[in-house]
């Protein structure tokens, strides 16, 4: 990564200079806007990519085209932004619209016809821009709550159209559509000891002391420090009708009054987003859930959107000098927070030692390792990780021991198994799985007579896992034999118990039907269309298949009549 040199990144937020059309669109929804989610919020592995609109805890609102354009992409999946819509306009940006209940119109006659060709419910579609042209106002879907959301909203994007970089949807005038006159909230900052320091006797990380001033600004406890030291923050943002805690846009931070750290959530890419686990103090959050937003790099990593000094924000404590330390958060309104804190030299004898290291094995981030023992292996390419550090592995009980998951790791590592105990007739039924107690989670593996590889993200515990029993139908309303001409809806319940659902079809008559599923439930739902189903008796088929080639087949037969 290209580090930017302190003379020439401080000169007035270089990146602030865009400018983006503030008149062109007009907002996504009809009711007034209530955020539950801002462009750069820490979310799990990712910065959140946009706006989370709240639509009264409902579904159902309409959804319009934010501007004139045409549907160049369109997503049907069962996790991430479940049914979406993407519109590019032609001044160079395109909006997204997702967690969908459904499109409408055109949009949805064209979906359903995609459904059936491809004779798949998880679809993406991409369009020339003559197939479906919107206008601005038009409405192109219904609200929801599909794909990973936890409740009913909406998910709102603006992106470059050319770079697919998501750009905060706040530069494009809807500032004007919220009301923000509240500072963020600072509710703790931690002081790092680093490359051997000590930081008030203690070589482990401090939680400092706030005391609120007079002017609205925080004066933490005096910092006695030796050698190099870091800084990090945990912080907020509200406006005043929404009470949600939203992510922060802006922090500075000054040394002796020269800034050295910044960074402002205004655009980023998508190949970026993972970079959160070494933007934050990983380790804590694995053990507390707390999101620290670290205000140094004790590794550089390519994230675009920090700009530093040359010493990445580390700040070097030396005798006979007494230096200060200022943080400053701020929203998009200009609302702003600071905490000042006071720095010395000390060269005390630690009370608090660092944590001890027990680890046989030490990781360099730049280059290739591998670790193997028994008939267990496990592979890290250069690049895996964001930091060396000092490596647990251990093979036992048919399981390897990959370190645990406090370490985040940025790319895919790999897993080998060599395991000839079992039948050939049972081998395809094996997977390896990471294990959380004695339940283990499905990794995609390849076999090549008794050897299993599998790609994974996250440390911690693996092995075979053989999976012999098929997926689960169920029915709440058993329909076998019924009329139910009335019936809008049929509804299943599919799950599996081990390697998880690979694929589910539904036929009626012998032909392919389409069924909705919902992860957050493990239902499938067909929707009756007289065009389909026949006058009379009906057969219905389902068949599931789960990762490892196990099926189960639900079969019943109804009534219904079209006639009104």
């Amino acid at each position: 990564m290209k580090m930017t040199v302190l003379s020439v990144f401080f000169c007035s937020f270089i990146f602030a200079q865009t400018q983006y059309p503030k008149g062109d669109f007009s907002p996504p929804l009809d009711i007034p806007m209530q955020l539950s989610g801002n462009f750069g919020e820490l979310r799990p592995n990712h910065f959140h990519a946009g706006f989370d609109l709240k639509t009264n805890q409902r579904e159902g609102l309409n959804v319009y085209a934010i501007g004139d354009g045409y549907v160049s992409r369109i997503k049907i999946s069962t996790y991430g932004n479940g049914k979406c819509i993407y519109i590019t306009h032609p001044n160079g940006y395109t909006s997204v619209y997702g967690h969908l209940q459904t499109p409408v119109g055109e949009i949805q006659n064209y979906v359903t016809k995609t459904h059936y060709k491809e004779q798949a419910y998880e679809i993406e579609m991409f369009l020339k821009p003559n197939e479906l042209p919107v206008i601005k106002g038009q409405i192109i879907g219904l609200s929801g709550n599909t794909g990973s959301s936890e409740g009913p909203h909406l998910h709102f994007e603006i992106r470059d159209s050319k770079t697919e970089f998501v750009i905060n949807p706040i530069f494009f005038g809807f500032d004007k559509n919220i009301k923000d006159t509240k500072k963020p909230t600072i509710s703790s900052v931690y002081v790092y000891p680093l490359d051997n320091s000590t930081v008030n006797q203690s070589k482990q990380p401090l939680l400092l002391n706030l005391v609120l001033q007079k002017d609205g600004t925080y004066l933490a406890s005096k910092v006695k420090a030796n050698g190099k030291i870091g800084f990090g923050i945990s912080a907020v943002d509200f406006d005043d009708v929404s009470f949600n805690k939203n992510g922060v846009f802006n922090v500075s931070t000054f040394f002796n009054g020269n800034q050295n750290y910044n960074y402002q959530f205004n655009t980023y890419s998508f190949d970026e987003m993972r970079y959160i686990n070494a933007f934050i103090d990983y380790y804590k959050y694995k053990k507390s859930g707390q999101r620290v937003q670290k205000l140094f790099m004790k590794t550089p990593f390519a994230l675009s959107i920090i700009k530093t000094d040359s010493l990445r924000g580390i700040i070097s404590v030396e005798p006979n000098l007494a230096s200060t330390y200022r943080i400053e958060v701020s929203d998009y309104f200009g609302n702003l927070n600071s905490v000042t804190i006071p720095i010395e030299y000390d060269s005390a004898t630690p009370i608090v030692s660092a944590e001890p290291v027990v680890s046989k094995y030490f990781i360099k981030i730049n280059k290739d390792a591998i670790f193997e023992k028994e008939n267990m292996s496990v592979f890290f390419p250069a690049g895996t990780f964001y930091d060396d550090f000092n490596l647990n592995f251990d093979v036992k009980n048919n399981r390897i021991y990959i370190h645990d998951d406090t370490v985040p790791v940025h790319s895919n590592f790999t897993i080998t198994i060599k395991d000839d105990s079992y039948p050939e007739n049972l081998r395809d039924k094996l997977f390896i799985g990471k294990f959380s107690g004695n339940s283990a989670s499905h990794n995609g593996t390849v076999r090549k007579g008794d050897v299993f590889t599998a790609k994974a993200k996250i440390l911690g515990q693996y092995g075979l896992v053989l999976d012999t029993i098929a997926p689960k139908i169920t029915i709440a309303k058993p329909i076998e034999g019924k009329w139910i001409s009335d019936v809008k809806k049929i509804q299943f319940t599919i799950s599996d118990s081990s390697s998880g659902i690979k694929s589910y079809n539904g036929y009626l008559n012998g032909k392919w039907i389409l069924f909705e599923y919902e992860n957050k439930t493990k239902k499938i739902t067909h929707t009756f269309d007289d065009t389909i189903v026949a006058e009379g008796a009906n057969d219905l088929k389902i068949e599931v298949i789960d990762n490892v080639g196990n099926s189960a087949i639900f079969e019943t037969h109804f009534f219904r009549s079209q006639q009104k």
